[in-house]
């Protein structure tokens, strides 16, 4: 029998491409917003430059900005979208940037707390991290079933940083990125149903 830590599967997660509110600053989560016509853009520009890896399947979340970027990015795919990859639920920041937000004695507390505050109205980190997860076991326990693969995961920059804090370590905004950005890990062992690790590659693309 073919011992588990022989897989060799590859992630490559990809934050989605801008849209409007990225390029506003604003806190973009719960709201579907596609991405911006520059969004596009640059993810062809980065495309060109053949920043994306070949990838066997692809993962998403269920939003707009993904979907789209998706579609760009690997049109011959079709992707499995998984629902608990939903961008983190601001509350009541949701849609605003600093400027809209600085007189805030909500907001002031949420950033000298250094983020770890749970959001007005909305989640907090430890329930955003663990629905994430949640849908990372799902896509575990498929890709465990593949000798090797390459998966795509396209999704935005809270669950990249979710996911990678949980399995690479470091700090939750150690895996900020831009958009169009992510990172190439190898999964590193298999536990039962689960991942036991996860070892950080490269970023991309070097013109973010």
């Amino acid at each position: 029998m073919r011992n588990r830590a022989d897989h060799q599967v590859t992630l490559v997660f990809i934050r989605h491409g801008a849209t409007k509110a990225n390029k506003e600053h604003r806190y973009l989560g719960r709201t579907d917003e596609g991405l911006s016509e520059e969004g596009i853009g640059e993810l062809l520009s980065y495309q060109r430059q053949g920043s994306y890896p070949n990838v066997d399947c692809l993962f998403t979340s269920p939003m707009k900005r993904c979907l789209e970027t998706a579609r760009i990015l690997y049109p011959n795919l079709h992707p499995t979208v998984i629902p608990e990859w939903a961008e983190t639920d601001f509350g009541q920041f949701e849609y605003k940037n600093y400027e809209e937000l600085k007189g805030d004695p909500l907001y002031q507390a949420w950033i000298d707390s250094g983020g770890t505050l749970p959001f007005p109205g909305g989640e907090n980190r430890e329930e955003f991290i663990a629905r994430c997860d949640k849908g990372f076991l799902k896509i575990c326990n498929e890709l465990r079933r593949e000798e090797s693969a390459t998966a795509g995961i396209i999704v935005h920059g809270g669950t990249i940083m979710a996911l990678l804090s949980k399995y690479c370590g470091g700090d939750y905004y150690d895996y900020q990125v831009e958009n169009g950005g992510g990172y190439i890990c190898r999964m590193k062992g298999w536990g039962e149903g689960t991942i036991c690790d996860t070892i950080l590659l490269h970023f991309l693309p070097d013109s973010c």
